[in-house]
C-alpha cells in the first residue's frame, strides 16, 4: 500500500493509519515509529475500579473457568485444590525460563481457534497455564486454565468463544505464583467498558506501582505484575482508550510486549528498549495478527509483515491500523537469550534467523575451543542447532547421543528405593551405541546452577563415553534477569562461584569451554549494540528497583 504521511494530533503524539484490507494493487510499505515524545508524566491519580455485581461463572473442569460479562473484574480463582498455590515440579530443570508468549487476532471469524493454534506454536514459552479472551457482541469472554494449551482447550470450549477479535497467552511465572487466578489474559471492567491484556516481560517497578495504587484505594485480585496495567488504565482521566494506554505505559519500567483487547479494538505495545519480541502479520483474508514469534504466524498461515517497533503502539480497528510512537527512542536492548535458548529455531527474532544464529555459534565454538573427539552430540532440544554447527565446522559426525522424553508430566512418583539422578533420567536417556568407547563433545546452550550439567556428564560416562568435553553456546551467566526471565539469584549461579577450571573438575569433565562474549558480539555484527547482555555482564539497561 502507499505510504501514508503521519498527521499530528497533539504536540506529543503522531499517528499514521493504514487500511485494514489493502487492495490487490497496493504494495505494502513498512511503518516505522516517529521519534516524537510525550509530554511529562501526569501526576498520579486515584484509581476507581468498578466491582462487577453481575456475571456468570461456569466451571468446565478442574483446571479452568469461563467468565462472561460486560464488566468483569480481573480474574476469578479456582476453588479446587488440584494445583496448590506453588506448583513444584520434581524433575531437575535448571534452565532459564521465559515468562510467556502472547498472541492477538483481529478480523477473522475463527479468531479463538487461530489463537489456540498460535498458542500451541508458542507453548515452549510457557507451560504452566493458558488463556484466551474473545469478543462477541461487545462482550469479552474468557477461558483460562492451568496446564498446556491442549489440556486447557478442547472443541467444546472453543465453541464458547465466537467472534473475530481475540487475544491469548501462555504462561510461566516470573512475577506471581503458580495459581489459576494468575493465568492471563486478565480482563477488567472500568467506567468506559472492558479491557483484556496479555503480557510478556516484567516490570522492574512493579512493587512501587502496586504500593502506590493500593495506598490510593486499589484492590488487587492477583499476585502478577501485569495487573498493575489494568489499574493504571482505569485510573487514567483520559477518555480515548489509546491515551489511557499511553498514560499507563509512561509509568512502567522494564520489559513488556503486550496485547490489549476492548469491545472493538486490538492494541499491541512494546517497551522502549524492545527487550521482548513482538511481530505483526496478516492472513490472506486481511486479518491482522500479533505474536511473540514468527513460528506462530507460520502455523496459522499469516504472512510476516514487520516487528512492532520498540516504544510503539499499534491499534487495529474497523478504520485500519494506526501506528503511533510514544517515546523517545533509546538504544534497543533486545534479549540475546531469545536467540540462544528461548525462541524456536524456525522463528525470525529481532530480524535474525534463530537457526542461523545458533549454527554460527556452534561454528565459533569449534574454531575457538576445539577438542579431539569422535562424535558431537547435543543436550536436546536447545543445544541441537549449535551442535550441528560445531560438528560441521569440526568435520566430526553429529549423532543423537541423548534422547529426550517429551512425555514427562507435571508430577510423578519416584520408587521408595531412590534412583540416582532420577529427574534427569526421566527426561534424558543416553544412547550407549553412540557413546560407548567414544570421545564425546556435548553442546548445551547454557549452564545455570550446574546441577543438571553434572548429572548429564555422569549419565554419559555411565553409558561408556571415554571422554566428555562440554561446549556451552553462551558466555557464563553471572547475573539474574529482571526483564521477564525466571533465573536464580546471583548467589546460586555457578559461574559466580567458580572459575571454568573449577567447574570442569566439579562436573567431572575432560574439558569445558564457553562462547566468548566478544566472539558473540562479533558474530552479531553491527547489530551487537541492539542486544542486552546483562546476564553475562550485570550491566542492566533499566536498573532493577524492587
Amino acid at each position: 500500500m502507499a505510504a501514508i504521511k503521519p498527521s499530528i494530533i497533539s504536540s506529543s503524539l503522531s499517528i499514521r493509519h493504514t487500511p485494514l484490507h489493502p487492495t490487490p494493487t497496493q504494495t505494502l510499505t513498512p511503518l516505522f515509529c516517529c521519534p516524537k515524545t510525550l509530554n511529562p508524566k501526569p501526576p498520579f491519580r486515584k484509581i476507581t475500579l468498578a466491582v462487577c455485581h453481575s456475571f456468570s461463572l461456569s466451571r468446565t473442569n478442574n483446571t479452568s473457568f469461563i467468565v462472561h460479562s460486560k464488566n468483569p473484574i480481573s480474574h476469578i480463582s479456582s476453588a479446587d485444590k488440584e494445583y496448590p498455590d506453588d506448583i513444584s515440579v520434581d524433575y531437575d530443570d535448571e534452565k532459564p525460563r521465559e515468562e510467556c508468549g502472547v498472541v492477538g487476532i483481529y478480523g477473522d471469524p475463527e479468531a479463538s481457534r487461530l489463537c489456540y493454534l498460535a498458542l500451541h506454536a508458542l507453548q515452549h514459552r510457557g507451560q504452566e497455564g493458558a488463556g484466551i479472551v474473545c469478543v462477541n457482541d461487545n462482550v469479552l469472554q474468557t477461558i483460562a486454565g492451568m496446564g498446556l494449551v491442549s489440556e486447557v482447550f478442547d472443541q467444546s470450549k472453543l465453541d464458547q468463544l465466537p467472534g473475530d477479535l481475540a487475544i491469548g497467552h501462555v504462561r510461566y511465572s516470573t512475577a506471581g505464583s503458580s495459581m489459576l487466578k494468575n493465568v492471563q489474559p486478565f480482563v477488567a471492567g472500568y467506567r468506559f467498558g472492558s479491557v483484556g491484556v496479555a503480557h510478556n516481560g516484567n516490570f522492574v517497578n512493579y512493587r512501587a506501582l502496586r504500593a502506590m495504587l493500593e495506598e490510593n484505594g486499589s484492590i488487587f485480585n492477583t499476585s502478577s505484575d501485569t495487573e498493575v496495567v489494568l489499574h493504571l488504565i482505569a485510573n487514567s482521566k483520559d477518555r480515548p482508550f489509546l491515551l489511557r494506554i499511553v498514560e499507563a505505559c509512561e509509568q512502567l519500567e522494564g520489559a513488556y510486549s503486550m496485547v490489549f483487547v476492548t469491545e472493538d479494538k486490538l492494541v499491541a505495545v512494546r517497551d522502549p528498549h524492545g527487550f521482548r519480541p513482538l511481530v505483526m502479520g496478516r492472513r490472506s483474508n486481511g486479518a491482522v495478527v500479533f505474536a511473540s514469534e514468527t513460528c506462530a504466524l507460520d502455523l496459522i498461515e499469516a504472512t510476516f509483515e514487520r516487528e512492532v517497533c520498540p516504544g510503539e503502539v499499534l491499534v487495529v480497528d474497523k478504520e485500519g491500523v494506526l501506528s503511533q510512537c510514544l517515546w523517545s527512542r533509546p538504544q534497543p536492548k533486545q534479549c540475546i537469550f531469545e536467540h540462544i535458548y528461548f525462541s524456536q529455531p524456525n522463528s525470525v527474532v529481532f530480524g535474525r534467523s534463530v537457526y542461523e544464529t545458533r549454527f554460527a555459534i556452534g561454528e565459533i565454538l569449534a574454531i575457538e575451543s576445539p577438542a579431539e573427539c569422535d562424535v558431537v552430540i547435543a543436550v536436546p532440544d536447545s543445544g541441537v542447532v549449535a551442535a550441528l554447527g560445531y560438528a560441521a565446522k569440526a568435520g566430526v559426525p553429529f549423532q543423537q547421543g541423548l534422547i529426550r522424553s517429551h512425555y514427562v508430566g507435571r508430577t510423578f512418583i519416584e520408587p521408595s528405593q531412590k534412583i540416582r539422578d532420577f529427574g534427569v533420567k526421566l527426561k534424558l536417556s543416553p544412547v550407549r551405541a553412540v557413546l560407548e568407547g567414544k570421545r564425546i563433545v556435548v553442546v548445551d546452550d547454557s549452564i545455570v546452577r550446574g546441577t543438571t550439567s553434572s548429572k548429564i556428564v555422569r549419565l554419559l560416562k555411565e553409558a561408556g563415553a571415554k571422554e566428555v568435553h562440554m561446549r556451552i553456546a553462551s558466555p557464563p551467566i553471572i547475573g539474574s534477569c529482571y526483564y521477564g526471565v525466571d533465573t536464580p539469584s546471583a548467589e546460586e549461579l555457578i559461574s559466580n562461584k567458580m572459575k571454568v577450571e573449577e567447574m570442569r573438575e566439579t562436573m567431572g569433565l575432560d574439558s569445558l569451554a564457553y562462547l566468548r562474549l566478544d566472539s558473540l558480539k562479533k558474530m552479531l555484527g553491527k547489530q551487537y549494540l541492539n542486544f542486552c547482555y546483562a546476564c553475562f555482564t550485570r550491566d542492566y539497561p533499566v536498573k532493577p528497583r524492587d
